[in-house]
């Protein structure tokens, strides 16, 4: 009888566990199997270009993001890889090449990084800087709630990189805590510009409204002409969730979250969570306001105002006694898929 020759084990390192496992080296390219140690997934690397794809680390509705080693300089990044379905897509074609365009023009400390944006073998890719510390909304799903100093430093340094885009005249259109990453040194980076578009006249929603439920603003859902403002909206009701471990509006059909957005009045986070000040309670219920006017009318000051909510904080702790040992600082964890999804309401 003759025998079929197997393929040679693979070594690889699995990111959650970090010990080096043999998987069967009949496995695909991208292939995935579980870990003999941990149960995590495991994925037979493949190789696009110069770039080695390692490990899958994110999904999304026009591309799937995986940790890579560029084999030239010798660094990790993130490449993410358009779904081969939307190929032949003219419009997720367009929203992919707008999501490069959108990256490419900014250059800021808090938003991810774009290196390159490519084709292989019919095959569209982002190379961009990795953040391989988790998401903000990981941290929500291990810890509830965020401490307050985090969740206000978050919120400084994602506005500051929005007023950045804003200087571009681009909008970002969906504010998450997916779309918010962490670097090893715990810095937030803002990514995810694959509904980005230019401000300048605002966007008009006659024919449909995009955009995750549970962070978007009333206006979009009115379909009137979107502002920078949608954006404040969306950031605060990301430090809202961030600070009480809700949603600002929380419902059994999302049909029903969207009409909270539209009708509800806020509970303010301060009373969900008794322990977040009032200082930082009265800024994100403002950012939050359903009347566009009525929140901040810039990102400066939306930022001055979380700013002086920190200083105030940080007094309030300094004059805290006795002091105590100190707990090890809470960072983020490896990234996953959020799950808030999509919504899209054709009108």
């Amino acid at each position: 009888m003759e025998e079929t020759q197997s393929k040679p084990l693979k070594l690889v390192n699995c990111f959650k566990c970090g010990a080096n496992v043999f998987i069967p080296g009949e496995l695909q390219p991208l292939e995935t199997t579980d870990c003999s140690k941990c149960d995590a997934e495991l994925m037979m690397p493949m190789m696009l270009e110069h770039f080695e794809l390692k490990a899958k680390v994110a999904a999304g509705g026009m591309g799937t993001v995986y940790k890579a080693s560029d084999t030239v300089l010798q660094r990790d990044v993130a490449i993410k890889l358009m779904q081969p379905e939307l190929a032949e897509d003219e419009e997720g074609l367009e929203s992919f090449y707008a999501e490069a365009r959108a990256v490419a023009q900014l250059n800021h400390t808090n938003i991810i990084n774009l290196y390159q944006f490519g084709q292989y073998n019919d095959q569209l890719y982002l190379v961009m800087e990795l953040a391989s510390a988790g998401s903000l909304d990981r941290l929500i799903d291990a810890h509830q709630t965020v401490s307050e100093l985090l969740v206000l430093d978050v919120g400084i340094k994602i506005a500051s990189a929005l007023d950045a885009a804003l200087k571009h005249d681009l909008l970002h259109r969906d504010i998450k805590p997916g779309n918010i990453l962490f670097n090893m040194d715990s810095e937030p980076k803002l990514i995810d510009f694959g509904l980005a578009c230019k401000s300048e006249a605002g966007v008009d929603y006659s024919e449909q409204i995009w955009g995750t439920p549970y962070y978007i603003a009333p206006e979009k859902l009115r379909r009137e002409p979107e502002t920078f403002l949608a954006d404040i909206y969306s950031l605060a009701g990301t430090l809202y969730h961030a600070l009480t471990g809700h949603t600002p509006f929380e419902a059994p059909e999302i049909d029903d979250v969207v009409l909270a957005h539209l009708n509800t009045p806020l509970t303010p986070p301060h009373r969900v969570v008794s322990s977040i000040s009032e200082a930082t309670s009265e800024v994100v219920a403002r950012a939050m306001d359903k009347a566009p006017a009525s929140r901040y009318q810039s990102y400066d000051e939306f930022i001055m105002a979380l700013t002086a909510a920190r200083s105030q904080l940080l007094r309030s702790q300094l004059t805290q006694a006795p002091p105590v040992r100190r707990s090890r600082p809470q960072t983020a964890e490896e990234e996953v898929p959020a799950k808030k999804g999509w919504f899209r309401r054709k009108g």
